[in-house]
């Protein structure tokens, strides 16, 4: 009861925290707010804490918070078992709702969430252009007419639209420090939120850098200003330079280069460092703090990152499928613990020192303790290197093999076993796609064996594995003893096999899958202790290391503006408030550059992300020094599961194996419904876009949980879709 009761009050706090903080954003473009918060700088300007340091705690500091306190509150969730799926009529708003090729797959509640943004962009819009119009009047310094004057406030609001989307924007694409993981969404679901507020962003800076240049341009009076770079006030070069590095990193992150020319989307997204410095320069410290957890949280989590792939291990094996896939076997220490379909991310520096590319990982940590293996199909130009670099090892003698050096973040993935969640389950699979449902298939033995009753599986799971060649179904060759259904297995699998590309063989399952002639095995000649896989840093220190850079930065903030911005002179990059101050002061030769309170911003940034590192390699020394992993032992120990995949028992015939064509997946649902008998169903379905909108589209028309006062218990298809390719 005491756990229980401190997870519902770190759930409250965060709801009360991103009420607060959300509140902000609402009441920030009103009169009332500006009235009020100009005195709350002003009192705080005359104490220690000063206006940086409130800006910081009221504006930057509850994401920062939620993120912390949520990091605590997965970690005291139970790693098991959660509570059964609860049929209701809302719980229908997180299935799809629409299916569409432009937009992808859309539930109840991202629509809303989506209308609820545009509403409050509109909101902030018009709340800021009503009352710039109300207070217009021509500016005889400028000399523009009074359209100009209009059109150039309307460009000026949309660029606090523009910041409003990068205050979000890097929230989706954290790892350790996953904002969206509380909310049960994984970083390969949340990409696309990352994209949406991307584009959005790229629209909004543009109408606004496009049409303040157009204004300059007509009124041919000021146009030589833009060029310059202004001692106070906004800088407008440094906005000129923010927005071409955004577009060149749009244009490069679009479909068509991102999927073809990987390397050049991966490479011109790093420029990222450049468009958030130039963006503080010409925005200013008061409006880079609106933004600023974002970028917190992201280059914590990054530096974070890059601790965790240090130092780098090996390839203990591999193994070569006649359909160009690879599985690697890699080294991991005991106590680390990841969830089925968890993703991991791999570097290889032989095949290229920056590129970092995520797979689902297909083993289990509960059976394999030392091991954790994946599967990579080798189609693009990096993992194609990789098969040839295996294959060129085959015929090589074991002193001649050359370890293949790799680098791993990771796991990374749901906090609980979430398909335990249902009394059924779905699992639609298509080509490579079967890997997130391999590593769910190596649970269930390790689930059903253990006694604890918190572990209820699911009574019937049928697997429907849709293939181009019977090749790929050598990949199911690890399963085989779950699909011989002993009787002492606790649920009941059933595998559908489709073959599209090839005719009738006259071969049973059991019998491809007896086909390991076919698979090569390379066993590399590693000589010595190596290093394990050791995951992320646990969830309490990373939110306490999350804390000591909070801390840190505030500090030295506080310090340096003390000392480099002596009081009454402290001025931002947002100068259009006034002050009450003497004449004196108000001198241009003592009044302080508006990039000096930037350029705080940046030193104490980078100094509490150095504090942070140091005890954060504490840490990491600390478990290395303990975790290195004796190689003679994981070898032999790879060997004797490698003999045991190849030598397995017959497969049950009642699996299902179909030639020359794709399944009619509305027959083969109703089919499973009325074997279930309108229970509670998961539906998982990894594979090709085109497979996860049909099955979404079948989950929307025959679940039932809209149909309430009907007293027949309809069954409701709880929808999910898996994405490993980002």
């Amino acid at each position: 009861m005491g756990k229980a009761a401190v997870v519902i009050l770190l759930k409250v706090l965060m709801i009360l925290l991103s009420t607060a903080w959300l509140s902000l954003w609402l009441l920030k473009p009103t009169n009332l707010w500006t009235r009020k918060w100009k005195a709350a700088e002003s009192s705080a300007r005359n104490t220690v804490f000063g206006y940086y340091g409130l800006d910081f705690t009221v504006y930057t500091f509850p994401v920062i918070a939620v993120a912390m306190i949520g990091l605590v509150y997965l970690k005291l969730q139970s790693w098991g078992q959660r509570n059964r799926q609860i049929r209701s009529s809302t719980a229908a708003f997180s299935n799809p709702l629409v299916t569409s090729s432009l937009v992808g797959i859309l539930s109840g509640v991202e629509i809303l969430s989506v209308f609820l943004f545009i509403l409050f962009l509109a909101w902030t819009f018009y709340t800021r252009i009503s009352h710039d119009f109300t207070k217009l009047t021509p500016m005889e310094s400028l000399k523009l007419d009074l359209w100009q004057l209009k059109f150039l406030r309307v460009a000026t609001r949309f660029g606090l639209l523009a910041e409003a989307c990068l205050a979000l924007l890097l929230l989706p694409i954290l790892r350790e420090l996953a904002v969206f993981r509380i909310l049960g969404i994984q970083f390969e679901a949340s990409v696309r939120y990352h994209i949406w507020l991307g584009t959005a962003m790229i629209c909004f800076a543009t109408f606004h850098g496009a049409s303040t240049l157009f204004i300059w341009g007509v009124s041919h009076y000021i146009q030589d200003e833009i060029t310059k770079w202004q001692r106070t006030g906004r800088i407008y070069l440094a906005g000129e330079i923010t927005l071409v590095v955004g577009l060149v990193m749009w244009i490069t992150s679009l479909p068509q280069i991102r999927r073809k020319r990987f390397e050049i989307f991966y490479y011109m997204h790093h420029l990222y460092i450049i468009f958030l410095v130039f963006f503080l320069l010409h925005a200013g410290d008061r409006h880079f703090y609106m933004i600023f957890a974002g970028v917190f949280l992201f280059c914590l989590d990054k530096l974070l990152r890059i601790l965790q792939s240090w130092p780098q291990t090996h390839i203990l094996s591999a193994r070569l499928y006649p359909c160009k896939v690879v599985e690697l076997i890699l080294p991991k220490d005991t106590g680390l613990k990841y969830t089925p379909t968890s993703i991991t991310f791999m570097k290889i520096p032989s095949i290229s020192r920056f590129q970092w590319h995520s797979f689902s990982i297909t083993s289990s940590s509960t059976i394999d303790h030392h091991t954790m293996s994946v599967l990579v199909k080798c189609d693009g130009r990096w993992t194609t290197s990789l098969y040839d670099n295996i294959r060129a090892q085959l015929d090589s003698d074991a002193d001649k093999m050359k370890p293949i050096p790799v680098a791993i973040e990771g796991p990374y993935g749901p906090s609980s076993l979430t398909f335990l969640r249902y009394d059924n389950l779905l699992l639609v699979a298509g080509g490579i796609g079967i890997t997130p449902f391999l590593s769910i298939l190596h649970e269930i033995p390790a689930t059903q064996g253990n006694g604890s009753s918190r572990y209820r599986l699911p009574s019937r799971i049928q697997l429907i594995y849709v293939v181009k060649k019977s090749q790929y179904i050598g990949l199911l060759q690890s399963a085989s003893s779950l699909l011989q259904n002993h009787p002492s297995n606790k649920c009941h699998l059933k595998l559908k096999v489709f073959v599209t590309q090839e005719k009738q063989c006259g071969a049973t399952l059991g019998e491809m899958l007896n086909e390991a002639s076919q698979v090569q095995s390379v066993h590399f000649g590693l000589k010595g202790p190596i290093y394990a896989i050791h995951g992320p840093q646990s969830l309490y220190w990373t939110a306490a290391l999350a804390g000591i850079a909070s801390i840190t930065f505030l500090v030295f903030l506080i310090c340096f503006n003390h000392i480099f911005v002596p009081s009454g002179k402290n001025t931002s990059g947002h100068h259009s408030s006034k002050q009450a101050v003497s004449s004196k002061m108000k001198a241009p030769k003592e009044k302080s550059p508006s990039w000096v309170a930037d350029i705080l911003i940046i030193s104490s940034f980078i100094i509490s992300l150095a504090c942070t590192s140091l005890v954060a390699i504490v840490l990491r020394w600390r478990r290395l020094k303990k975790e290195e992993v004796p190689l003679v032992s994981l070898k032999e120990e790879k060997v004797q599961q490698l003999s045991s995949i190849e030598t397995k028992g017959v497969v049950e015939e009642e699996h299902e194996v179909h030639f020359g064509g794709r399944p009619n997946l509305k027959d083969e649902f109703s089919k499973f419904l009325n074997e279930t008998n309108g229970s509670d169903i998961g539906v998982l379905v990894s594979g090709p876009e085109t497979m996860k909108e049909t099955v979404a589209s079948l989950c929307q028309q025959k679940s039932g949980c809209f149909q309430i006062g009907n007293k027949e218990k309809k069954p409701y298809l709880s929808f999910h879709a898996l994405t490993f390719t980002l």
